[in-house]
């Protein structure tokens, strides 16, 4: 799967995706809030009716079913009550029983009040649910596809609190929170959209700026590299042409004089002898350090001879070194060089803390990626407890290994020894 690395595609991705959970999550709210506003609409229409159109004309004995009653009632309000979609209209008195109905079959009968009923006839107030088209008095809607039931108390004449019950088409009540909805939508998707349009031109500009930030920082960093290098190639050449010149002529004629005196004055030949050993190890010991100091003619040698030259100080110790590198001919100098300085830190690490009796270096070229590998068989550590770059002396190297894309490893345990792992692809 292909990453996308540039950062603008990616607050773009990012963009969608919250776009899509937003219009999700705020499509939710406003779907509730609009149904919740559709009800009050149906709520508020029932007040108007019960307030200005039914309690008003409600005639003397109706409650008790007088005829003459409900016909006048029936004439003067039937067509002001069933308006929109009003689809039934129930008056009920304390006891369940139905004064009024436009549906003249219910008028007459009693049903049982629910609790809410009852609470609205004592305390007023209007609700609103959904109606259960399976009750009995309900049996003429049952048809009619889903109803919103909304009722609130008027009086009678009498002064009895009765029950004002108004049915509610339920699609039109869905068109109505359709209605609501739709107006939230493109505020909330719009807005969002045009934050995406405004940001994006501000994103795109600040990347710029940190690929550039990068780029500076890069050639600083190149810059202090080259520097450092300098520095050691320059320490390395003063002491090759000055200190190391003057110890192998000085070693050599100690030699010369021991040989000359070793038939005459055997002791002091000896001791001659012992001095010109001691300088020539003293040699050996300081090669090796110009090694570490910078590899002399690491591209013109070659790695494989530079490697050498870097573990001679282990076989001086007394540690087995084995070095083996293969395919690196056509390997770019930056690449050589990275995995030099990897291998210098490692193998100084493993001589200096490892107590190790074995080194094996190992460079293969081959497979599109070059592949370095220091192992010894000392005394390990724990990762854990330990950052392993730092404890290998790599940390200022780190940022080198990250610029080259390569991929750093540095696997031990406690008594088993430390590998020393870099991969770098030069495809």
């Amino acid at each position: 799967m292909r990453v996308i690395s540039n950062p603008v595609l990616q607050f773009l991705a990012a963009a969608l995706l919250v776009l899509v959970v937003i219009a999700f999550g705020t499509g939710r709210l406003s779907a509730q809030a609009a149904n919740e506003e559709a009800i009050a609409d149906s709520r508020a229409i029932t007040r108007v009716l019960a307030a200005s159109v039914a309690e008003p004309a409600l005639p003397r004995g109706l409650i008790t079913g007088r005829p003459g009653a409900l016909d006048r009632f029936d004439r003067a309000v039937l067509d002001r009550l069933l308006v929109d979609d009003v689809q039934r209209i129930k008056i009920w008195d304390a006891s369940g029983r139905i004064v009024y109905s436009d549906e003249t079959a219910l008028i007459g009968e009693q049903f049982t009040l629910g609790d809410d009923e009852r609470d609205v006839l004592q305390h007023g107030s209007t609700e609103a649910e959904m109606s259960d088209l399976s009750r009995p008095e309900n049996r003429f809607e049952a048809g009619s596809g889903g109803l919103l039931e909304v009722y609130t108390r008027i009086l009678s004449p009498e002064g009895e609190p009765l029950l004002f019950e108004v049915y509610f088409s339920a699609a039109q009540v869905a068109d109505r929170k359709e209605a609501v909805f739709s107006a939230f939508r493109p505020i909330t998707l719009g807005g969002l959209a045009l934050l995406v349009v405004l940001t994006t031109p501000v994103l795109w500009v600040l990347m710029r700026r940190v690929q550039a930030g990068a780029r500076a920082r890069e050639r600083l960093l190149r810059a202090a590299v080259d520097a450092s290098d300098s520095e050691r190639r320059r320490i390395a050449r003063d002491l090759h042409d000055g200190v190391v010149q003057d110890l192998a002529g000085t070693s050599y004629a100690v030699t010369a004089v021991a040989d000359t005196l070793r038939a005459d004055r055997p002791e002091a030949s000896s001791r001659l002898s012992e001095a010109g050993d001691s300088l020539r190890t003293s040699l050996r010991s300081l090669r090796s350090l110009l090694v570490e100091i910078y590899p002399p003619e690491l591209h013109t040698e070659g790695l494989a001879a530079a490697l050498e030259d870097l573990v001679a100080q282990a076989n001086g110790a007394g540690v087995e070194a084995v070095v083996s590198v293969r395919d690196v001919d056509a390997v770019d100098e930056d690449v050589v060089a990275l995995v030099w300085r990897v291998a210098q830190e490692a193998v100084r690490n493993s001589l200096r803390h490892g107590a190790a009796d074995r080194i094996d270096v190992t460079v293969d070229g081959r497979g599109g990626a070059v592949l370095l590998e220091v192992s010894d068989n000392g005394r390990g550590f724990e990762p854990g407890a330990v950052d392993a770059t730092e404890h290998f002396g790599l940390r200022g190297l780190r940022d080198l290994i990250a610029e080259a894309g390569a991929r750093l490893d540095v696997r031990s345990s406690p008594g088993a020894g430390t590998t020393v792992r870099l991969e770098v692809d030069v495809a």
